[in-house]
């Protein structure tokens, strides 16, 4: 089968395929870091996102024959590390709320003053989340998947994603409030 999407490292993966060792490690060194920050944003513990960072290059490697090139290579392996992570998280036994209420649309305070915030502050904020908001917010602000896709992905209703992110943000200015990172007017 002819892949629809060209992967600028197609060469690489194609040596892999052929059970390169060399090429895996230099296809493990181009997208290491970005998978280990896609499962540190769900886990939120280095040593359980470097270990499912690991166990994620591993079955890539073994499934390679099985990647179609339907979209590139990294959304093919971050499908992967996410599922992983998850996978790691319902092991723990973290609860994703189901939640039947209307979501509310989040309008702006127009109180709120915006200023910059420094990114590893920020970052320790979302750690400081509750494990369930903190992975429906990471899904859908940093990895780009839609309601419907971590209703799918976490077994809850859309309603209940929506929710839960809502209540990750608000938790969230929360933080940084309190943090004195942002403030009102």
């Amino acid at each position: 089968m002819e892949a629809q999407y060209k992967n600028i490292h197609q060469d690489i993966i194609d040596q892999c395929k052929l059970g390169s060792r060399d090429a895996q490690f230099q296809l493990y060194k181009l997208y290491y870091k970005s998978m280990y920050n896609t499962s540190l944003r769900i886990v939120a513990n280095s040593n359980d996102a470097e270990d499912i960072m690991q166990e994620s290059f591993l079955s890539a490697f073994r499934k390679l024959d099985t990647y179609e090139g339907k979209v590139s290579f990294g959304a093919w392996l971050k499908k992967i590390v996410v599922n992983r992570s998850l996978d790691y998280l319902k092991k723990r036994r973290v609860v994703f709320e189901e939640i039947n209420e209307r979501v509310m649309d989040e309008e702006p305070d127009p109180r709120m003053e915006i200023r910059e915030i420094d990114l590893n502050k920020l970052k320790k904020a979302v750690m400081q989340l509750p494990e369930g908001y903190r992975v429906v917010l990471s899904l859908y602000l940093l990895e780009g998947y839609d309601h419907d896709e971590i209703s799918e992905i976490l077994n809850i209703t859309n309603v209940s994603s929506r929710t839960q992110l809502l209540r990750a943000k608000k938790k969230l200015r929360d933080i940084l409030v309190k943090d004195e990172l942002f403030s009102f007017n």
